[in-house]
């Protein structure tokens, strides 16, 4: 059989015509016989069990009861009528109801004759029952050959109006599989397969189909799942390899001038450990001659900006400019400031770059940054606008990288002859589960050591009622010369949410919390610039003790002072975002406190991630639970989602596959690195249509 016989069109599959053809390619993308192979169930029913009417729970899947019908009744009347059959075991009783097709079956079941029932269990007060059940005479049910377990496909609500029904796909399936008779090839090598105990991919993919029995499916799945990840993690790896071996970067082998004196004289702290450890990474990675991809984690307040800067003085001890570049005015503000003050002294150029930098201040940096007097440039997207040209950028540090498209990186990198070296920061701590996946290609370096003297945030949850007593807090806060931010999640009042919004949380406050006795500031995203400004200010400068806002301050304001963090309608914030506002208080030597203020009607899930963060301030802890109520996609946005297009594996409930798989694929990679030997053909056949599909896109993180 030849080997793109898995090309072949869905269209030439007996039974499929071309109406059907054109639904299955709109609806569930399957546009080949490979397509349709590649659709896993999304679940089995288990026909190999048969309960016992006392075992049955409510709600429970759908169940297989061996048992006799001992009556029949017609109940209820109009719409509600309904056919009664009372069903019996030794171990009890229950109802098989039918509301459709009454006469039908009062006319053909059997009193006392041994049935098959199956079907989803409901219960109504004492009693169980099946509407509508598949109903068989026990004597045909064993006459008939039985699928272990029956596999149910993904479907959509047009597949169904159209009566492209499971059966349908099911019995497609298996004419597929007879037409396919052991067509597909093995991709991973014997050795692999003995050592990780992973069955053959022709019987894994049967399997997965139509198990004849549980422990069969489990190892079909699994194998299936370890491959899945097994070429993410080669890919990455190779990825990475290539990047080291073949993607030149400049050679910073000076430590100078600028970087020794910073470090002794200018540095206003000593530096944690963690901050020393991820240094030292760097300043090998810049010396090789090889590209650096580096992705630097770490929690709110942990010390990154200070890396950033000795990245940048590395770069301008070599004769190279650095840029570091922020999602938001805000951020890109806060760290022009913060870098500002630090190189106070120095000698050394700094400049802001954003949108709302004036035309004449533009030209200026744009000169600077290409006679190379500007030594340092920090902005927002604006840095990778083309007029915006480099002499020689030597570092780029991107903040909070996951709020960037691909595209927007790879602006940043071409300002060269050679691609800068890359230092990606994010303080949305990342589970090593996700990090693996996502950022497999990069090097990591983790800052998980917060700043001596630092005391951790006390975090409480309390409800609406308890409102006045945290008004009481804060008058005592104020009273000992401290000041609070009050986050809100709407601006204006919705018809349709019933959350505090902003203004109604201002007014109300001011009529708590007046003048003269106390100054409250507001800000939000909708102000003008300079106004937002001005209240930003009044803060900051400690003339207001109140700070009502949106998110606005998740990021971007530092103010020491600043001991209570309150956020209200803490259930409609994320967990990261919740970590990130807490993060803004606790940044000097005062205790500090988080308050989650919420309604009593809460979800499962909002619990969950409120008793999170009262828990810990942790975080990575707080990642992990985030990705487990979240999912990949929602957790990184979507264009970071085309790793995470995996068709049975799933990263977070699947992470001890994805550390074997890893591990794997980092074996091979050491005895084979090219990927020549004979016993690795199946593997080299795959990465070779993996990188075609890829492209250039591949070498930028």
């Amino acid at each position: 059989m030849p080997l793109n016989f898995l090309s072949t069109p869905i269209d030439y599959l007996a039974g499929i015509g071309p109406e059907r053809a054109k639904l299955l390619r709109s609806e569930l993308h399957i546009h080949t016989y490979g397509d349709l192979a590649n659709l896993f169930p999304n679940r089995y029913i288990d026909k190999t069990k048969y309960y016992k009417i006392n075992q049955l729970v409510p709600d429970s899947a759908q169940v297989q009861i061996l048992g006799k019908i001992i009556n029949i009744k017609t109940a209820g009347s109009g719409k509600s009528e309904r056919l009664v059959a009372t069903f019996a075991d030794e171990t009890g009783r229950m109802e098989l109801v039918w509301f459709r097709s009454q006469k039908h079956f009062r006319d053909s079941l059997k009193i006392n004759e041994p049935y098959v029932a199956f079907g989803k269990v409901a219960r109504y007060g004492s009693q169980y029952n099946i509407a509508h059940p598949d109903l068989e005479l026990l004597v045909d049910h064993k006459s008939r050959k039985q699928s272990a377990m029956t596999p149910v496909y993904p479907s959509t609500e047009m597949l169904a109006k159209r009566k492209v029904t499971n059966t349908y796909i099911v019995k497609c399936m298996r004419k597929l599989f007879s037409e396919i008779n052991g067509a597909f090839v093995e991709t991973l090598p014997d050795d692999m397969r003995e050592h990780y105990k992973l069955i053959g991919k022709n019987e894994a993919m049967l399997n997965v189909h139509f198990p004849t029995t549980p422990e069969l499916l489990k190892h079909s799945i699994y194998r299936l799942k370890f491959e899945e990840l097994f070429f993410i993690q080669m890919e990455l790896l190779l990825q990475n390899r290539i990047r080291k071996t073949k993607i030149r970067g400049y050679v910073f082998d000076n430590v100078g001038d600028k970087f020794t004196d910073f470090y002794k004289n200018h540095l206003p702290f000593e530096l944690t450990g963690a901050q020393k450890r991820v240094v030292k990474e760097i300043r090998a990675d810049m010396g090789t001659g090889a590209h650096m991809n580096r992705l630097l984690q770490g929690d709110v307040g942990s010390g990154k900006t200070i890396v950033a800067v000795l990245t940048a003085l590395l770069a301008l001890d070599n004769g190279f400019q650095a840029c570091i570049m922020a999602p938001t005015e805000i951020l890109a503000q806060q760290h022009y400031s913060g870098v500002s003050e630090l190189l106070e002294g120095t000698g050394i150029t700094v400049s802001l770059l954003t949108g709302s930098v004036k035309t004449k201040a533009r030209r200026t940096i744009h000169e600077e940054l290409e006679d190379g007097t500007l030594d340092i440039l920090i902005g927002t997207h604006a840095l990778i606008e083309d007029k915006v040209k480099f002499k020689n950028l030597g570092v780029a540090i991107v903040d909070e990288q996951h709020r960037f498209g691909v595209a927007q990186r790879a602006k940043l990198w071409k300002k060269n002859e050679l691609p800068p070296h890359v230092l990606v920061m994010t303080a949305t701590p990342i589970p090593r589960t996700l990090a693996m996946s996502l950022y497999g290609d990069l090097d990591i370096s983790v800052i998980d050591e917060l700043p001596p003297g630092r005391k951790e945030i006390k975090t409480v949850h309390r409800y609406d009622k308890n409102r006045l007593a945290v008004f009481g807090f804060i008058r005592d806060e104020i009273a000992l010369g401290r000041q609070i931010y009050m986050v809100y999640p709407l601006i204006e009042e919705s018809e349709k949410l019933d959350y505090k919004d902003l203004q109604d949380g201002y007014d109300s406050i001011v009529r708590e919390f007046p003048l003269p006795k106390y100054k409250v500031s507001i800000v939000h995203g909708r102000m003008k610039p300079e106004d937002k400004d001005y209240e930003m200010n009044r803060f900051v400068n400690g003339e207001t003790q109140i700070m009502v806002a949106t998110t606005v301050i998740e990021v971007g304001v530092n103010v020491p002072n600043a001991s209570v963090m309150i956020i209200e309608s803490a259930e409609r914030f994320g967990l990261s975002q919740l970590h990130q506002l807490r993060g803004r208080v606790g940044r000097g030597g005062d205790q500090s406190y988080c308050i989650l203020m919420t309604g009593h009607k809460l979800s499962a899930n909002s619990k969950t991630r409120l008793d999170t963060m009262v828990a810990t301030t942790d975080g990575f802890k707080i990642a992990e639970v985030d990705l487990k109520l979240r999912g990949p996609g929602d957790l990184m946005g979507t264009q970071q989602s085309g790793v995470m297009d995996l068709r049975l594996a799933d990263i977070v409930k699947d992470n001890h596959i994805l550390a074997i798989a890893r591990e794997a694929a980092q074996k091979l990679l050491a005895k084979d690195v090219k990927i020549e030997k004979p016993e690795h053909a199946g593997v080299k056949r795959v990465m070779s249509f993996l990188q075609n599909k890829k492209g250039l896109w591949k070498y930028i993180s």
